[in-house]
């Protein structure tokens, strides 16, 4: 057997960090346009030296290996920071700029950040500033006007050297602590390696051939793992990025044209909502990558004939950094918008029962996954760690089932599967019928308490602006696609769905609002109804 410790130069020479990514682009395309942000550009050398400044203010400030906090919208402050942060050798912690104050308040104080980074203009807001000076933490101000107090990015910058910070980097040491949407109870901190995130981002630009040559949407917003893997990938192919800090359809679309998107990435709404303009037509972009919902068929035709015919879904999760799985439905037109497709080459993909069986095709179990971009744990919390790593895989917590093709089908969440009547009803396959309606914009299908059957089928669904809201029209559509027990037993119209920042709809938001209109209805109506 061959020992060889590594020694501290074998170290340096092989390490993983995240910091080096940045670092290596810029000496290979220096010259070349990173990030673009509204009138601001900023070329890969400066983008590189920017954050090796603000790497070396941290280290003087705070120390190394603390975790610095992020309050901030997409712009190029937040790509300075956040590499500048890599690149010290600290821990990442992003947060959720959309959630209330007081989540945010437990977020920095559980995380036990030794620095904040944050917009001036959320600064401004009085209670979060006073959260931020009980914290009584470094501020460094990001997106400031010139007459900013406190210590803003620019000044922070200011003298340091434009070298890449020595400092040592482990690949399994923490880099960035994300929490989850917290759904139930406070949200859970996701502790990711420097290796695990890099080897998604090398999976990633690998599985979707990115290159030098493409131009990267970024609508979605950086604190999330979507966006953010996908700015890494962007940058470790040398590619341009271009921010957004909002999503309007007519001003994306402009966007798209002006700065010759390739790679278009978003949300299935966000399609439809740029789609809406019948002009918009693209001749630029090469690939659109879709996620968090399934997109149904009549929105992927349209795609095709005026996007891009080389349409995917990727798959992932904060605790294993995306992508893990890939679809591509024009390739498999007889399988529904449910299905995940097959694993990136970076992740083994399996189905499980609760012993800890792996399963075969056509049987049902919970998707679990192991590779190098799971996270390490989770953070304070090692009884929630054991539970998501048992029987030596990462568990997702979403019920799916293998295809005799070898294909994934994603069935729904486990807390989210419908038991009704003495079956089994995935809210995911009601919500595709309703979808494929020509007149519905959004849904989400979920079970409430039912008197006679435990818990029955409900559909809250979004209308498309000028059509009418007709139920009977609605069930009539389901009962053509759908067993009678998977038909909705109540349908409610809505304005807009409850949703996380990146588009994820809050059902336990639903559930808390409509139960106990459901329990009238149900009450009015008769039990068996």
């Amino acid at each position: 057997m061959i020992e060889m410790p590594p020694s501290e130069a074998s170290r340096r020479i092989r390490r993983v960090a995240l910091g080096d990514i940045l670092y290596r682009s810029a000496r290979q395309h220096g010259t070349r346009c990173a990030v673009v942000d509204g009138d601001q550009r900023i070329g890969y050398a400066e983008l590189d030296a920017r954050s090796s400044r603000f790497g070396h203010w941290l280290l003087a400030q705070v120390g190394a290996g603390r975790q610095v906090g992020m309050l901030c919208a997409n712009s190029i402050d937040m790509v300075v920071a956040t590499n500048g942060i890599h690149k010290a050798g600290q821990v990442w912690v992003p947060v959720n700029i959309k959630l209330d104050t007081a989540a945010i308040a437990y977020i920095l104080r559980h995380a036990e950040v030794s620095a904040v980074v944050v917009d001036e203009a959320l600064l401004a807001q009085p209670e979060l500033a006073q959260v931020l000076r009980e914290l009584g933490v470094p501020l460094v101000v990001t997106m400031a006007s010139a007459g900013a107090g406190g210590t803003t990015l620019a000044a922070a910058e200011a003298g340091q050297p434009d070298t890449l910070p020595e400092v040592p980097i482990d690949q399994d040491q923490p880099a960035l602590l994300m929490y989850t949407s917290g759904t139930t109870g406070h949200p859970k901190g996701v502790v990711h390696s420097h290796l695990s995130v890099t080897t998604a981002v090398l999976g990633d630009m690998a599985a979707f051939a990115y290159t030098e040559q493409d131009v990267v949407s970024g609508w979605l917003p950086l604190f999330h793992c979507a966006q953010h893997v996908l700015a890494a990938t962007a940058c470790a192919a040398g590619a341009c990025l271009v921010l957004s800090r909002t999503f309007v359809p007519a001003e994306i679309a402009q966007l798209v044209l002006k700065e010759g998107i390739t790679v278009f990435v978003g949300l299935p709404m966000m399609y439809a909502a740029v789609l809406a303009d019948p002009a918009f037509r693209p001749a630029s972009v090469r690939q659109c990558v879709y996620a968090m919902a399934p997109i149904p068929a009549p929105l992927i035709a349209q795609i095709a004939a005026r996007m891009s015919d080389n349409i995917l879904l990727a798959t992932g999760q904060t605790e294993i950094y995306p992508a893990t799985m890939s679809f591509r439905p024009l390739q498999h037109p007889g399988r529904d918008a449910n299905y995940w497709g097959t694993s990136l080459v970076t992740c083994e993909t399996a189905v499980m029962d609760d012993e800890g069986r792996l399963l075969g095709p056509g049987q049902v179990g919970e998707i679990v996954h192991r590779g190098p971009n799971v996270m390490l744990g989770y953070f304070k919390d090692p009884q929630a760690t054991a539970e998501a790593q048992k029987f030596g895989w990462h568990h997702t917590g979403d019920l799916g089932m293998w295809d005799e093709g070898g294909q994934m089908l994603f069935l729904d969440r486990k807390k989210d599967m419908i038991k009704t009547g003495g079956e089994n009803v995935a809210s995911v396959k009601v919500e595709a019928a309703v979808l494929a309606h020509p007149g519905v914009a959004g849904a989400a299908v979920l079970g409430l308490p039912h008197p006679h059957w435990g818990e029955a089928v409900c559909a809250f669904v979004v209308a498309k602006p000028g059509t009418a809201q007709d139920e009977a029209a609605l069930l009539a559509h389901c009962r053509e696609r759908l067993g009678g027990f998977e038909v909705p037993k109540l349908v409610r119209f809505v304005d807009a769905l409850p949703a996380t920042a990146t588009g994820k709809v809050q059902k336990h938001v639903l559930r808390r609002q409509f139960e106990q209109l459901a329990a009238e209805a149900w009450a009015e109506a008769g039990t068996a109804s």
